[in-house]
């Protein structure tokens, strides 16, 4: 599951009983050698989902880690690509790893919180990678909001979407006991660390974008292929800005 180069089990240990802001200051330096880093491939097959959608001017990687994200967004706007996230950690690592390339946009990175951006209607593309494990489900309102108030109008918000295994995969059984562990972790010691791989339900998820003003489109990702009953293994969620402002679609 880890290389040699990754965290070793003391480490992990650690970081897994610490915040997650400090566990992920802790994985930092050993991040993109452990599964959680986003694969390539979902990053180039988004990228290629988004290119016909463009041109951009200004993009988000959203919890941008150590900046696997804004790399595929330094492909696709012209001007600049940010890097928002709340470990300092991770953003260390990303600033040393990420070259932007010559002639491309600029790119800049911000210590934040995604549910408190610290941005006005700054972009026209956000993305996010891998994060939404890490807030609850009381929390995606506001987290969707806040991603419209930093959208200009017509701006998109996209993010990959895995289809979740059944339960006659040992898949299924793995991600259920991960948070099981994870729900007793929090239940007795504190500071918790927030990090569910069943929380995010794409019926769910619909639903409060649409809340929250924006118009959703689903594009399946050919690249990794269809279930047996025909619906595609992954899907990329795009979500854009209309012209009106968020919390006003309902009144």
């Amino acid at each position: 599951m880890f290389g040699p180069e990754g965290p070793r089990l003391r480490e992990l240990a650690v970081q897994a009983l610490s915040s997650v802001e400090r566990g992920y200051d802790l994985l930092a330096p050993k991040f993109d050698h452990t599964p959680f880093r986003t694969p390539d491939a979902v990053l180039e097959s988004v990228a290629r989902a988004l290119a016909p959608l463009g041109p951009f001017a200004d993009g988000l990687d959203l919890c941008c880690g150590t900046g696997a994200g804004v790399e595929a967004l330094t492909g696709l706007c012209r001007r600049s690509v940010t890097g928002v996230d709340f470990s300092a950690g991770m953003l260390e690592v990303a600033r040393q790893r990420v070259q932007p390339p010559a002639g491309g946009p600029g790119v800049a990175w911000v210590r934040g919180d995604a549910r408190a951006l610290p941005f006005v209607a700054s972009f026209e593309l956000v993305v996010s990678f891998g994060a939404f494990g890490h807030f609850l489900p009381r929390e995606l309102p506001g987290l969707f909001v806040q991603v419209h108030s930093v959208l200009r109008p017509g701006g998109r918000f996209a993010f990959p979407v895995l289809a979740p295994p059944r339960p006659t995969r040992p898949g299924y059984w793995l991600l259920l006991g991960f948070d099981a562990v994870m729900r007793v972790r929090n239940a007795l010691w504190r500071p918790p660390f927030v990090m569910y791989y069943r929380t995010f339900r794409l019926g769910d998820v619909l639903r409060e974008l649409g809340h929250a003003g924006f118009e959703v489109e689903l594009h399946p990702l050919p690249e990794f292929g269809r279930r047996d009953d025909g619906s595609p293994r992954a899907r990329l969620v795009v979500a854009r800005r209309g012209q009106l402002a968020a919390g006003s679609v309902n009144s």
